[in-house]
């Protein structure tokens, strides 16, 4: 994208156009606003808006992705990062790197994140078992896992919100 398409408008949050903008541009900028609403220090308020941001990120992966929301004790984004990369079906995750990066970043609290390439966001029984297990070795080191949400091109799923935390 070029910088010279879009320039603040008068209105906050709202942009001119300055040339044509391609579907491309579009994605990228969703992308980009995405990022920046998972910023350090932001509070998380509404799961939906999480949801969103979190589709923005992976949801056009072709690739399954392993992603780390790290928040401090009041539940404030200290950073989101993608940990491991995977194949077209799956991702292989290792739960002490998990806790390593969340003890590098001096999380309190923890959402797992990861994507389905196929689309479709319901987790399987291996994502179930994976929650699992983070969560027990997080749990050993203080950290807190407040949900697992999986994001395919058809919305988010919240593990927690399905009973699975």
């Amino acid at each position: 994208m070029k910088l010279h398409k879009l320039k603040a408008n008068e209105t906050t949050g709202t942009y001119l156009v300055e040339s044509p903008v391609t579907e491309t541009d579009i994605l990228l900028m969703a992308r980009q606003l995405a990022t920046r609403r998972l910023r350090r220090g932001r509070a998380l308020t509404s799961p939906k808006e999480v949801f969103s941001h979190l589709q923005a990120l992976l949801a056009d992966y072709e690739h399954e992705v392993f992603a780390l929301l790290m928040l401090d004790s009041r539940h404030r984004v200290i950073a989101f990062q993608e940990v491991f990369r995977g194949t077209l079906d799956g991702a292989s995750v290792y739960p002490r790197e998990i806790v390593k990066v969340a003890l590098e970043h001096n999380a309190a609290a923890m959402v797992l994140v990861h994507n389905h390439p196929s689309g479709d966001p319901e987790p399987s029984q291996a994502d179930r078992n994976l929650t699992n297990k983070l969560q027990e070795a997080l749990n050993l080191v203080g950290v807190r896992t407040l949900d697992h949400i999986v994001v395919g091109h058809e919305g988010c799923v919240s593990m927690a919100e399905q009973g699975y935390l």
